[in-house]
């Protein structure tokens, strides 16, 4: 379950490392667990009464991709969920992400890590998007991936019109748009933030198709905010605003 094309066949995908198998076991995904001898005594009280295959050291290293694995992984059930169902499994959102081509599964599981502390609704990797069950996206998120529905979408446009059908105005995260800042009467409506890739951002085409495009002040000299950076940025604003 390395190469994304078994995970897809199968369906199955690893989650490696405590939090992720923590999140894994409250989301009654797990089909198998391996420990070493030393990490099942470590994380006894996340493991519970779960049955455990203790394994050598070395076969945990064949199933992780970790520098430093913790000794640690699951078998698990893909759990994204159709784009369509957001607004039935989570009635009146009011806060989603839809990440539009976005290809680093650091900067993914960021952002759903970002969206699940901000109270988000929902996330929709859309487009040309990295693997949601990469397993350093599951990494990077921290558990977070298993707390809220994610969507896989591979028409971005068609992402769109799910949150618009849902009753939420779109917001482009791009340059030259509307001050965040000065955006508290637009953030306070039912939102759908769109961000778009690492490298080149949003296409003119995303943007046209946004209701409005909203972009966040730079004080100093930096030249911009990396994705996840602007991203945590954007919903926090948001939830800010809705909470407020």
């Amino acid at each position: 379950m390395s190469r994304r094309s078994v995970r897809t066949e199968r369906r199955l995908f690893l989650a490696d490392g405590p939090k992720a198998v923590e999140g894994a076991l409250a989301s009654a995904l797990v089909e198998e667990i391996f420990a070493t001898e030393a990490a099942a005594e470590q994380y006894a009280q996340i493991l519970g009464s779960a049955e455990v295959a203790i394994v050598e050291p070395r076969a945990i290293e064949g199933l992780s991709d970790s520098v430093s694995p913790a000794g640690l992984v699951a078998v698990c059930r893909f759990f994204d969920i159709p784009t369509a169902r957001i607004a039935d499994d989570t009635p009146g959102p009011r806060l989603i992400a839809i990440c539009a081509d976005v290809r680093d599964p650091g900067n993914a599981g960021t952002v759903i890590r970002c969206a699940d502390a901000a109270g988000a609704d929902a996330v929709i990797l859309a487009g040309d998007a990295v693997d949601l069950y990469n397993p350093k996206t599951i990494r990077a998120s921290v558990g977070s991936a298993f707390n809220l529905p994610i969507a896989i979408e591979r028409d971005v446009e068609s992402a769109i019109a799910a949150a618009r059908a849902s009753g939420l105005q779109v917001l482009a995260a791009d340059m030259d748009g509307e001050d965040l800042f000065s955006a508290d009467d637009l953030l306070r409506r039912p939102t759908a933030w769109l961000f778009g890739n690492e490298a080149w951002g949003l296409p003119q085409t995303l943007r046209d198709a946004s209701d409005h495009v909203v972009s966040i002040p730079i004080f100093g000299r930096a030249e911009s905010l990396n994705l996840s950076t602007a991203a945590a940025v954007c919903l926090y604003a948001t939830a800010r605003s809705q909470r407020g």
